[in-house]
């Protein structure tokens, strides 16, 4: 039963990748504008020779039908040849690769903080025994999510960089320039988690379990954390997919804002050049980061609560 859920939760991701390479395929055919142009001439469309157009489209396969492109473009995509940037001549693999590392230090940083600022808030407020403290401390979460990543950095370069000069406004210099960038994406993050495990604390204190619990005399530090943190985490593991792509996101404006180099500067310059193979590249990308979290999420559900088995979440999935 386990080989055969693995793999069935395999099929379904290599489904999604197909899917996010198909809609960004046609989305991105759709755009205005001609690759062939701008390897012919880049933005100065007045000294394009036309005859050089038609013979780039020629040799990159732009004249042939739509189906004939994605078939073709598929194929390639399959032993993964994403084909060559349009604005730089050189392979779109070799691109993401090289934006990856500062991407994938950011992002991890980042993702350390967001479990550690939610997990606290959520357990503080859970905790305290005051409650106007507690009112306060539950009302964060919300105003965390609504505010835009961009406005967060912005704070944060005003405040630490500009104002008390403790942190670098922008950059790649080591550990102290991921410091502002990493914080500005856990924020939103960090609150989204708070306000999920919260609410899940709230539902799990509730059980008749928890109060069997504390007839038998375990302190209320004891009864959160040792019995209802573990049940309650579980709706917030769930989520985690969808923070580590809200994270890449997030990336794509703090690295802009802080003029980081990165997947998130790859995107914006690649969108704006119209750049069709490495924005695909990183769609994929993208999706397969999405496929695997969410994979491995599933596979530690038995970890955390036993009661959870592979067979049962097959089940659920089918």
């Amino acid at each position: 039963m386990w080989v055969s859920y693995v793999g069935r939760r395999v099929a379904q991701g290599l489904v999604v990748l197909w899917a996010a390479y198909t809609v960004s395929f046609l989305v991105l055919y759709m755009l205005p504008g001609d690759a062939a142009a701008l390897f012919a001439g880049g933005g100065d469309q007045a000294s394009i020779d036309p005859a050089l157009v038609e013979r780039l489209r020629a040799e990159l396969g732009l004249d042939r039908p739509l189906w004939e492109q994605y078939l073709a473009a598929l194929g390639r995509a399959l032993v993964g040849d994403f084909g060559t940037s349009a604005q730089t001549g050189r392979p779109a693999a070799e691109l993401l690769i090289e934006a990856l590392p500062p991407t994938l230090s950011l992002t991890g940083f980042a993702f350390v903080l967001s479990i550690a600022l939610g997990t606290t808030l959520a357990l503080a407020a859970s905790l305290t025994r005051r409650a106007w403290l507690r009112n306060l401390l539950s009302s964060l979460p919300p105003l965390g999510v609504s505010i835009p990543v961009f406005w967060i950095g912005l704070l944060l370069l005003q405040a630490f960089s500009f104002q008390l000069r403790l942190f670098p406004a922008m950059g790649d210099d080591g550990l102290i320039s991921l410091v502002l960038p990493a914080v500005a994406i856990a924020v939103p993050s960090g609150a989204f988690i708070a306000q999920l495990l919260s609410r899940s604390l709230r539902s799990t204190l509730a059980q008749p379990y928890v109060e069997v619990v504390r007839a038998k005399g375990a302190s209320e530090r004891r009864v959160q954390l040792a019995h209802a943190f573990r049940n309650a985490a579980i709706p917030a593991l769930t989520m985690v997919g969808v923070l580590i792509g809200g994270l890449l996101s997030g990336a794509v404006v703090t690295e802009t804002v802080f003029s980081r180099l990165g997947i998130g500067r790859l995107v914006v310059t690649a969108v704006n050049n119209r750049d069709v193979p490495v924005v695909q590249i990183v769609v994929v990308f993208a999706a397969l980061v999405f496929v695997v979290a969410n994979l491995l999420v599933d596979l530690v559900y038995p970890l955390i609560d036993r009661r959870i088995t592979l067979a049962r979440t097959a089940l659920v999935a089918v």
